[in-house]
Protein backbone atom coordinates (compact mmCIF):
# COMPACT_ATOMS: atom_id res chain seq x y z
CA UNK A 1 0.00 0.00 0.00
CA UNK A 2 1.21 3.14 -0.92
CA UNK A 3 0.40 6.86 0.38
CA UNK A 4 0.21 9.91 -2.05
CA UNK A 5 -0.57 13.41 -0.83
CA UNK A 6 -0.86 16.52 -3.24
CA UNK A 7 -1.30 20.23 -2.83
CA UNK A 8 -4.31 19.61 -5.27
CA UNK A 9 -5.20 16.67 -7.79
CA UNK A 10 -7.37 17.31 -10.38
CA UNK A 11 -11.12 16.00 -11.02
CA UNK A 12 -13.23 15.95 -13.67
CA UNK A 13 -15.08 19.69 -12.02
CA UNK A 14 -11.79 21.09 -11.40
CA UNK A 15 -8.86 20.72 -8.83
CA UNK A 16 -9.78 19.22 -5.42
CA UNK A 17 -7.04 20.96 -2.99
CA UNK A 18 -5.14 18.73 0.19
CA UNK A 19 -5.84 15.33 -1.04
CA UNK A 20 -4.33 12.01 -0.60
CA UNK A 21 -4.35 8.75 -2.81
CA UNK A 22 -3.85 5.38 -1.68
CA UNK A 23 -3.17 2.30 -3.30
CA UNK A 24 -3.40 -1.43 -2.82
CA UNK A 25 0.15 -3.66 -3.69
CA UNK A 26 -1.02 -3.44 -7.40
CA UNK A 27 -1.23 0.23 -8.04
CA UNK A 28 -4.54 0.52 -7.60
CA UNK A 29 -6.63 3.30 -6.10
CA UNK A 30 -8.30 2.39 -2.85
CA UNK A 31 -9.64 5.89 -1.47
CA UNK A 32 -9.27 9.59 -2.21
CA UNK A 33 -9.60 11.39 1.28
CA UNK A 34 -8.82 15.26 2.36
CA UNK A 35 -4.89 14.91 3.59
CA UNK A 36 -4.83 14.77 7.41
CA UNK A 37 -2.00 16.58 7.68
CA UNK A 38 -1.42 19.97 4.60
CA UNK A 39 2.35 19.88 4.74
CA UNK A 40 2.93 16.96 3.83
CA UNK A 41 0.92 17.68 0.55
CA UNK A 42 3.38 18.30 -2.67
CA UNK A 43 3.30 19.24 -5.81
CA UNK A 44 -0.60 18.91 -8.16
CA UNK A 45 -1.49 15.83 -9.82
CA UNK A 46 -3.64 15.59 -13.08
CA UNK A 47 -4.42 12.37 -15.07
CA UNK A 48 -1.09 10.76 -16.89
CA UNK A 49 -1.36 11.71 -20.55
CA UNK A 50 -2.62 9.30 -23.14
CA UNK A 51 -0.32 8.61 -26.75
CA UNK A 52 -2.53 8.02 -28.88
CA UNK A 53 -0.05 7.35 -32.05
CA UNK A 54 4.20 6.09 -31.61
CA UNK A 55 6.17 4.56 -34.08
CA UNK A 56 8.76 4.29 -31.85
CA UNK A 57 11.52 3.37 -34.21
CA UNK A 58 11.37 6.37 -35.37
CA UNK A 59 13.12 8.28 -32.72
CA UNK A 60 15.79 7.15 -34.09
CA UNK A 61 15.79 9.84 -36.32
CA UNK A 62 14.35 12.63 -34.93
CA UNK A 63 15.90 15.68 -35.79
CA UNK A 64 17.92 13.70 -38.66
CA UNK A 65 15.80 15.00 -41.69
CA UNK A 66 16.29 18.51 -41.25
CA UNK A 67 19.27 18.88 -44.06
CA UNK A 68 17.44 20.12 -46.86
CA UNK A 69 18.62 19.51 -50.26
CA UNK A 70 19.74 22.96 -52.14
CA UNK A 71 18.27 21.92 -55.38
CA UNK A 72 14.77 22.62 -56.01
CA UNK A 73 13.15 19.52 -56.01
CA UNK A 74 10.29 19.30 -53.48
CA UNK A 75 10.90 18.12 -49.57
CA UNK A 76 7.75 16.76 -48.32
CA UNK A 77 6.38 13.84 -46.76
CA UNK A 78 7.58 11.54 -49.62
CA UNK A 79 10.89 12.41 -49.78
CA UNK A 80 11.17 11.90 -45.50
CA UNK A 81 9.67 8.89 -46.28
CA UNK A 82 12.57 7.51 -47.63
CA UNK A 83 14.82 8.47 -44.91
CA UNK A 84 12.48 6.39 -42.76
CA UNK A 85 12.40 3.13 -44.91
CA UNK A 86 16.70 3.93 -44.76
CA UNK A 87 16.55 3.41 -40.68
CA UNK A 88 13.48 0.75 -40.88
CA UNK A 89 15.67 -1.97 -43.26
CA UNK A 90 18.63 -1.27 -40.30
CA UNK A 91 17.03 -2.13 -37.07
CA UNK A 92 17.77 -5.34 -35.59
CA UNK A 93 15.46 -6.41 -32.69
CA UNK A 94 17.98 -5.85 -30.28
CA UNK A 95 17.96 -2.10 -31.47
CA UNK A 96 14.40 -1.60 -31.76
CA UNK A 97 14.06 -2.63 -27.99
CA UNK A 98 16.36 -0.48 -26.93
CA UNK A 99 15.10 3.07 -28.75
CA UNK A 100 11.83 1.87 -27.64
CA UNK A 101 13.07 1.77 -24.08
CA UNK A 102 14.53 5.12 -24.28
CA UNK A 103 11.86 6.58 -25.94
CA UNK A 104 9.29 5.21 -23.63
CA UNK A 105 11.54 6.48 -20.73
CA UNK A 106 11.11 10.34 -22.29
CA UNK A 107 7.57 9.64 -22.49
CA UNK A 108 7.39 8.91 -18.87
CA UNK A 109 9.65 12.22 -18.08
CA UNK A 110 7.05 14.40 -20.34
CA UNK A 111 3.94 13.25 -18.68
CA UNK A 112 2.47 9.95 -20.69
CA UNK A 113 1.25 6.97 -18.57
CA UNK A 114 0.64 5.27 -21.57
CA UNK A 115 1.04 4.70 -25.57
CA UNK A 116 -0.33 3.37 -28.38
CA UNK A 117 2.06 1.49 -30.38
CA UNK A 118 1.22 1.63 -34.37
CA UNK A 119 3.98 -0.90 -35.17
CA UNK A 120 4.04 -2.17 -38.61
CA UNK A 121 8.20 -3.23 -38.47
CA UNK A 122 7.46 -6.92 -38.23
CA UNK A 123 9.68 -9.03 -40.14
CA UNK A 124 13.38 -9.70 -40.83
CA UNK A 125 15.81 -7.84 -43.35
CA UNK A 126 14.45 -9.77 -45.84
CA UNK A 127 10.76 -9.91 -44.76
CA UNK A 128 10.92 -13.06 -43.84
CA UNK A 129 9.13 -14.00 -40.75
CA UNK A 130 11.25 -14.54 -37.51
CA UNK A 131 10.60 -18.00 -36.02
CA UNK A 132 8.60 -16.31 -32.93
CA UNK A 133 5.93 -13.88 -35.64
CA UNK A 134 5.43 -11.48 -32.70
CA UNK A 135 9.35 -11.32 -32.01
CA UNK A 136 9.39 -7.35 -32.90
CA UNK A 137 5.89 -6.91 -31.29
CA UNK A 138 7.66 -8.51 -27.81
CA UNK A 139 10.58 -5.70 -28.07
CA UNK A 140 8.23 -3.35 -28.28
CA UNK A 141 6.18 -5.34 -24.97
CA UNK A 142 9.39 -5.73 -23.77
CA UNK A 143 11.05 -1.95 -23.87
CA UNK A 144 7.71 -0.81 -22.15
CA UNK A 145 8.15 -2.79 -19.31
CA UNK A 146 11.75 -2.10 -18.66
CA UNK A 147 10.62 1.98 -18.89
CA UNK A 148 7.63 0.87 -17.00
CA UNK A 149 4.75 2.45 -19.54
CA UNK A 150 1.35 1.10 -19.93
CA UNK A 151 1.26 -0.56 -23.51
CA UNK A 152 -1.61 -0.62 -26.36
CA UNK A 153 0.95 -2.57 -28.86
CA UNK A 154 -1.12 -2.75 -32.28
CA UNK A 155 0.07 -4.75 -35.25
CA UNK A 156 -0.65 -3.26 -38.41
CA UNK A 157 -2.00 -4.72 -41.39
CA UNK A 158 0.35 -3.99 -44.50
CA UNK A 159 0.24 -5.33 -47.84
CA UNK A 160 0.85 -3.24 -51.03
CA UNK A 161 2.70 0.26 -52.23
CA UNK A 162 -0.16 2.19 -52.84
CA UNK A 163 -3.85 2.08 -54.31
CA UNK A 164 -3.79 -1.19 -56.67
CA UNK A 165 0.47 -1.07 -56.81
CA UNK A 166 2.22 -3.61 -55.79
CA UNK A 167 4.84 -2.86 -52.37
CA UNK A 168 8.51 -1.55 -52.85
CA UNK A 169 11.40 -3.41 -51.46
CA UNK A 170 11.68 -0.29 -49.02
CA UNK A 171 8.19 -1.77 -47.28
CA UNK A 172 9.35 -5.51 -47.41
CA UNK A 173 9.63 -5.89 -43.31
CA UNK A 174 6.59 -4.51 -42.72
CA UNK A 175 4.22 -6.60 -45.20
CA UNK A 176 1.79 -9.38 -44.80
CA UNK A 177 1.17 -11.85 -47.48
CA UNK A 178 -2.18 -12.20 -47.16
CA UNK A 179 -4.97 -11.41 -44.24
CA UNK A 180 -4.57 -14.74 -43.13
CA UNK A 181 -1.38 -13.94 -42.33
CA UNK A 182 -2.02 -10.91 -40.91
CA UNK A 183 -4.57 -12.01 -38.64
CA UNK A 184 -2.12 -15.12 -37.55
CA UNK A 185 0.44 -12.38 -37.13
CA UNK A 186 -2.10 -10.84 -34.76
CA UNK A 187 -3.50 -13.19 -32.79
CA UNK A 188 0.19 -13.82 -31.79
CA UNK A 189 0.74 -10.68 -30.81
CA UNK A 190 -2.28 -11.17 -28.84
CA UNK A 191 -1.01 -14.52 -27.14
CA UNK A 192 2.52 -12.73 -26.54
CA UNK A 193 0.34 -9.65 -24.54
CA UNK A 194 -0.57 -12.06 -22.13
CA UNK A 195 2.75 -12.53 -20.44
CA UNK A 196 3.07 -8.60 -19.71
CA UNK A 197 1.10 -7.12 -17.43
CA UNK A 198 0.40 -3.65 -18.87
CA UNK A 199 -0.11 -4.74 -22.39
CA UNK A 200 -2.89 -4.78 -24.22
CA UNK A 201 -3.68 -5.25 -28.18
CA UNK A 202 -5.25 -3.35 -30.59
CA UNK A 203 -6.29 -3.70 -34.35
CA UNK A 204 -5.04 -1.71 -36.96
CA UNK A 205 -4.26 -0.84 -41.13
CA UNK A 206 -1.78 1.32 -42.03
CA UNK A 207 -3.69 3.41 -44.78
CA UNK A 208 -6.04 2.98 -47.58
CA UNK A 209 -3.15 2.84 -49.95
CA UNK A 210 -1.30 0.04 -47.71
CA UNK A 211 -4.20 -2.38 -47.50
CA UNK A 212 -6.57 -3.46 -50.27
CA UNK A 213 -9.34 -2.42 -50.37
CA UNK A 214 -11.73 -5.51 -49.39
CA UNK A 215 -9.47 -6.59 -46.90
CA UNK A 216 -10.17 -3.18 -44.89
CA UNK A 217 -13.57 -4.32 -44.76
CA UNK A 218 -12.47 -7.96 -43.92
CA UNK A 219 -10.38 -6.74 -41.20
CA UNK A 220 -13.01 -4.69 -39.75
CA UNK A 221 -15.48 -7.53 -40.05
CA UNK A 222 -12.90 -9.79 -37.87
CA UNK A 223 -12.91 -7.01 -35.19
CA UNK A 224 -14.20 -8.60 -31.73
CA UNK A 225 -14.54 -7.22 -28.47
CA UNK A 226 -14.38 -3.94 -28.59
CA UNK A 227 -11.06 -3.72 -29.84
CA UNK A 228 -9.83 -0.61 -30.85
CA UNK A 229 -9.14 -0.24 -34.47
CA UNK A 230 -6.39 2.57 -35.90
CA UNK A 231 -5.69 3.57 -39.13
CA UNK A 232 -4.02 6.43 -40.83
CA UNK A 233 -6.13 8.20 -42.93
CA UNK A 234 -5.90 11.59 -45.07
CA UNK A 235 -2.75 12.41 -44.65
CA UNK A 236 -1.05 13.65 -47.69
CA UNK A 237 -2.86 15.43 -50.58
CA UNK A 238 -1.35 12.90 -53.28
CA UNK A 239 -2.85 10.11 -50.90
CA UNK A 240 -6.39 11.54 -51.34
CA UNK A 241 -5.95 12.31 -55.08
CA UNK A 242 -4.65 8.69 -55.76
CA UNK A 243 -8.09 7.13 -53.61
CA UNK A 244 -10.44 9.10 -55.87
CA UNK A 245 -8.60 7.79 -59.14
CA UNK A 246 -9.07 4.29 -57.69
CA UNK A 247 -12.32 4.17 -55.60
CA UNK A 248 -14.18 7.28 -56.83
CA UNK A 249 -14.10 8.70 -53.71
CA UNK A 250 -11.87 10.62 -50.74
CA UNK A 251 -10.75 8.41 -47.74
CA UNK A 252 -13.15 9.24 -45.28
CA UNK A 253 -15.88 8.99 -47.58
CA UNK A 254 -15.06 5.30 -48.64
CA UNK A 255 -14.45 4.13 -45.01
CA UNK A 256 -18.03 5.78 -43.96
CA UNK A 257 -19.75 4.22 -46.96
CA UNK A 258 -18.12 1.08 -46.05
CA UNK A 259 -16.69 0.62 -42.63
CA UNK A 260 -19.33 0.92 -39.33
CA UNK A 261 -17.20 3.41 -38.35
CA UNK A 262 -18.16 3.77 -34.16
CA UNK A 263 -16.09 5.34 -30.80
CA UNK A 264 -13.69 2.02 -31.17
CA UNK A 265 -12.20 3.47 -34.39
CA UNK A 266 -9.57 5.70 -34.35
CA UNK A 267 -8.61 7.84 -37.70
CA UNK A 268 -5.09 8.98 -37.60
CA UNK A 269 -4.09 12.56 -38.82
CA UNK A 270 -7.31 13.18 -41.29
CA UNK A 271 -6.03 16.39 -41.93
CA UNK A 272 -7.73 17.28 -45.49
CA UNK A 273 -11.53 16.06 -45.19
CA UNK A 274 -14.36 18.27 -46.63
CA UNK A 275 -16.82 19.47 -44.57
CA UNK A 276 -19.18 16.29 -45.16
CA UNK A 277 -16.53 14.21 -44.07
CA UNK A 278 -16.30 16.19 -41.25
CA UNK A 279 -19.69 15.62 -40.57
CA UNK A 280 -19.31 11.67 -40.53
CA UNK A 281 -17.11 10.92 -38.81
CA UNK A 282 -18.87 13.48 -35.90
CA UNK A 283 -21.81 11.64 -36.27
CA UNK A 284 -20.15 8.17 -36.05
CA UNK A 285 -18.52 9.26 -32.60
CA UNK A 286 -15.28 7.98 -34.53
CA UNK A 287 -11.82 9.33 -32.68
CA UNK A 288 -9.34 11.32 -34.50
CA UNK A 289 -5.80 11.24 -33.34
CA UNK A 290 -3.86 14.31 -33.99
CA UNK A 291 -0.32 14.52 -34.21
CA UNK A 292 0.63 18.05 -34.01
CA UNK A 293 4.37 17.82 -33.68
CA UNK A 294 5.24 15.78 -36.55
CA UNK A 295 2.43 17.07 -38.72
CA UNK A 296 3.75 20.78 -38.50
CA UNK A 297 7.30 18.95 -38.77
CA UNK A 298 6.02 17.02 -42.48
CA UNK A 299 4.51 19.69 -43.82
CA UNK A 300 1.22 17.78 -43.76
CA UNK A 301 -1.32 20.66 -42.83
CA UNK A 302 -4.07 21.66 -40.36
CA UNK A 303 -6.97 19.47 -39.30
CA UNK A 304 -10.16 21.74 -39.93
CA UNK A 305 -10.56 21.82 -35.64
CA UNK A 306 -13.21 24.40 -35.58
CA UNK A 307 -15.81 22.82 -37.94
CA UNK A 308 -15.26 19.08 -36.27
CA UNK A 309 -15.58 20.72 -32.48
CA UNK A 310 -19.24 22.63 -33.71
CA UNK A 311 -20.58 19.25 -34.11
CA UNK A 312 -19.53 17.25 -31.05
CA UNK A 313 -15.84 15.66 -32.75
CA UNK A 314 -13.70 13.83 -30.38
CA UNK A 315 -9.94 13.82 -30.64
CA UNK A 316 -7.13 13.22 -29.27
CA UNK A 317 -2.84 13.57 -29.57
CA UNK A 318 -0.23 11.49 -30.74
CA UNK A 319 3.41 11.79 -30.91
CA UNK A 320 4.22 9.95 -34.03
CA UNK A 321 7.50 10.17 -35.35
CA UNK A 322 8.39 11.71 -31.97
CA UNK A 323 10.29 15.26 -33.01
CA UNK A 324 8.13 16.03 -30.48
CA UNK A 325 7.32 14.71 -26.41
CA UNK A 326 5.77 17.19 -24.62
CA UNK A 327 2.34 16.62 -24.21
CA UNK A 328 1.73 20.67 -23.27
CA UNK A 329 3.54 21.39 -26.09
CA UNK A 330 1.55 18.75 -28.32
CA UNK A 331 -2.10 21.10 -27.08
CA UNK A 332 -0.26 24.49 -28.02
CA UNK A 333 0.75 23.56 -31.31
CA UNK A 334 -2.78 22.38 -32.00
CA UNK A 335 -4.45 25.59 -30.46
CA UNK A 336 -2.15 28.36 -32.42
CA UNK A 337 -2.38 26.24 -35.31
CA UNK A 338 -5.77 26.69 -35.34
CA UNK A 339 -5.76 30.55 -33.82
CA UNK A 340 -3.75 31.53 -37.26
CA UNK A 341 -6.08 30.08 -39.32
CA UNK A 342 -9.18 30.74 -37.22
CA UNK A 343 -7.79 34.35 -35.99
CA UNK A 344 -9.60 33.17 -32.99
CA UNK A 345 -8.63 32.53 -29.80
CA UNK A 346 -10.90 30.64 -28.32
CA UNK A 347 -10.12 27.40 -30.03
CA UNK A 348 -11.51 24.19 -27.84
CA UNK A 349 -14.14 26.32 -25.99
CA UNK A 350 -17.23 24.34 -27.35
CA UNK A 351 -18.70 23.66 -23.98
CA UNK A 352 -20.06 26.02 -21.12
CA UNK A 353 -16.84 26.51 -19.38
CA UNK A 354 -15.11 27.94 -22.15
CA UNK A 355 -12.02 26.94 -20.51
CA UNK A 356 -9.74 26.26 -23.19
CA UNK A 357 -6.79 24.13 -21.12
CA UNK A 358 -9.38 22.01 -19.43
CA UNK A 359 -11.57 20.91 -22.08
CA UNK A 360 -8.61 20.29 -24.13
CA UNK A 361 -7.22 17.74 -21.38
CA UNK A 362 -10.49 16.26 -21.36
CA UNK A 363 -10.28 15.41 -24.85
CA UNK A 364 -7.06 14.21 -24.91
CA UNK A 365 -7.39 11.88 -21.79
CA UNK A 366 -11.41 10.60 -22.35
CA UNK A 367 -10.27 9.74 -26.20
CA UNK A 368 -6.32 8.84 -26.08
CA UNK A 369 -7.81 5.98 -23.49
CA UNK A 370 -10.49 5.15 -25.85
CA UNK A 371 -7.25 4.79 -28.42
CA UNK A 372 -6.08 2.07 -25.51
CA UNK A 373 -9.37 -0.05 -25.81
CA UNK A 374 -10.45 1.43 -22.08
CA UNK A 375 -13.61 3.70 -21.74
CA UNK A 376 -13.14 4.37 -18.12
CA UNK A 377 -13.86 8.84 -18.32
CA UNK A 378 -13.66 9.25 -14.64
CA UNK A 379 -10.15 11.36 -13.97
CA UNK A 380 -9.09 9.02 -10.61
CA UNK A 381 -11.42 6.31 -9.80
CA UNK A 382 -11.71 4.17 -6.98
CA UNK A 383 -10.29 0.92 -8.06
CA UNK A 384 -8.24 1.87 -11.17
CA UNK A 385 -4.87 2.66 -11.98
CA UNK A 386 -3.31 5.52 -10.16
CA UNK A 387 -1.65 6.69 -13.07
CA UNK A 388 -0.84 10.82 -12.95
CA UNK A 389 1.70 13.05 -13.70
CA UNK A 390 2.94 15.53 -11.20
CA UNK A 391 3.35 19.69 -11.51
CA UNK A 392 5.70 21.36 -8.94
CA UNK A 393 3.96 23.61 -6.44
CA UNK A 394 7.54 25.07 -6.18
CA UNK A 395 7.46 26.76 -9.63
CA UNK A 396 6.75 30.38 -9.58
CA UNK A 397 3.83 30.42 -11.66
CA UNK A 398 2.28 27.96 -9.54
CA UNK A 399 2.38 29.45 -6.76
CA UNK A 400 1.30 32.22 -7.51
CA UNK A 401 -1.66 30.94 -9.32
CA UNK A 402 -5.28 30.29 -8.32
CA UNK A 403 -7.38 27.34 -9.14
CA UNK A 404 -9.39 29.05 -11.37
CA UNK A 405 -6.40 29.47 -13.84
CA UNK A 406 -4.35 26.96 -12.69
CA UNK A 407 -4.96 24.37 -15.49
CA UNK A 408 -4.42 26.89 -18.17
CA UNK A 409 -1.49 28.26 -16.89
CA UNK A 410 -0.08 24.58 -17.03
CA UNK A 411 -1.23 23.84 -20.34
CA UNK A 412 -0.39 27.43 -21.87
CA UNK A 413 2.45 28.84 -19.78
CA UNK A 414 4.45 25.33 -18.78
CA UNK A 415 7.82 24.11 -19.68
CA UNK A 416 9.61 20.93 -18.41
CA UNK A 417 11.27 22.55 -15.32
CA UNK A 418 7.53 21.80 -13.86
CA UNK A 419 7.00 18.51 -14.00
CA UNK A 420 7.98 17.08 -10.22
CA UNK A 421 7.20 13.59 -11.44
CA UNK A 422 5.31 10.80 -12.88
CA UNK A 423 3.15 8.01 -11.47
CA UNK A 424 2.43 4.83 -13.05
CA UNK A 425 0.14 1.63 -10.91
CA UNK A 426 0.91 3.72 -8.21
CA UNK A 427 4.67 3.84 -8.40
CA UNK A 428 6.75 6.52 -9.29
CA UNK A 429 8.44 6.10 -12.60
CA UNK A 430 10.39 9.56 -12.84
CA UNK A 431 10.97 11.68 -9.63
CA UNK A 432 12.50 15.24 -10.05
CA UNK A 433 12.23 15.37 -13.96
CA UNK A 434 15.23 12.43 -13.83
CA UNK A 435 14.91 9.12 -15.52
CA UNK A 436 15.95 6.69 -13.29
CA UNK A 437 17.26 3.90 -15.16
CA UNK A 438 21.02 4.76 -16.77
CA UNK A 439 20.98 1.29 -18.40
CA UNK A 440 18.17 2.25 -20.91
CA UNK A 441 20.36 5.56 -21.52
CA UNK A 442 23.32 3.35 -22.12
CA UNK A 443 21.93 1.07 -24.36
CA UNK A 444 20.35 3.47 -26.47
CA UNK A 445 23.87 5.06 -27.01
CA UNK A 446 25.36 2.17 -28.00
CA UNK A 447 22.55 1.16 -30.22
CA UNK A 448 22.55 4.49 -31.98
CA UNK A 449 26.74 3.99 -31.76
CA UNK A 450 25.96 0.83 -33.89
CA UNK A 451 23.76 2.26 -36.26
CA UNK A 452 25.95 5.45 -37.60
CA UNK A 453 22.81 7.30 -38.46
CA UNK A 454 23.51 10.18 -36.51
CA UNK A 455 26.50 11.43 -37.25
Amino acid sequence: MNKFSFKGLLQEDGWRENVTVTTDTEGKITAIVDAQNHSECNGYAMPGFQNAHSHAFQYAMAGLAELHSTNKKRNDFWSWRQSMYALALKVEPEQMEAIAAMLYQEMLRHGYTHVAEFHYVHHDKEGRHYSNKAELSERIARAAQQAGIQLTIIPIYYEQGGFGLPAQPEQRRFLSKSIDDYINLFEAVQKMSKDYSSCNVGLGIHSMRGVALENIIKVSAYRKDEVPFHIHVSEQLQEIEDCISHTGLRPVEWLAKNINLTADFHLVHATHLTPNEVTSIAKSKANVVICPSTEGNLGDGLFPMASFLSQGGNWSIGTDSHIGLNPFEEIRTLDYGQRLATHSRNTFGNENSGDNGAIAIRSTLVNGRKAMGNTQQEYFKIGSSFDAVVLSDQHPLIQTTGKQHLTNTIVYASDQTMVKGTIVNGDWKIQENKAPNKNIEAKFVTTMQELSSRF
